[in-house]
């Protein structure tokens, strides 16, 4: 699927640069050998494109609603979680427990002899 989208991305990008010098009259009497050449692999590339085009185009219709009923429910939920989280470098990946919770560990840094909380030294808060 991800090899269709990239050719599907590839062959837009050339027929849609193409496009213009296609749609240009042509100065003389017929196109030159190249450009008829040119304007036959496009319009054939076009023609491949265009039932992949198609099921993608249909395939995010499909999509589009659950994108939005996420959006509009988790998106306060989310926001709330992002402000209170400042550097999330700071924490391990969730957990999922069996129950269905989500867990946010912080790292914290080992207590060894080297560190001051390995000494017996007050941390100052």
């Amino acid at each position: 699927m991800r090899v269709m989208k990239s050719l599907a991305t590839a062959c837009l990008i050339v027929g849609l640069s193409a496009a213009p010098v296609i749609a240009q009259e042509p100065e003389e009497e017929g196109f030159s050998l190249m450009e008829e050449g040119a304007r036959l692999i496009l319009k054939g590339l076009m023609d491949e494109m265009e039932p992949a085009l198609n099921e993608l185009d249909q395939m995010t219709g499909e999509i589009e609603p659950f994108l939005k009923e996420f959006a509009s429910e988790m998106g306060p939920a989310l926001r709330d979680l992002m402000s209170k989280v400042e550097d999330w470098s700071a924490y391990h990946p969730p957990e999922i427990l069996p129950n269905g919770d989500i867990i946010l560990r912080r790292k914290v840094e080992e207590e060894g002899e080297d560190s001051p909380a390995g000494k017996g030294a007050e941390i100052e808060l």
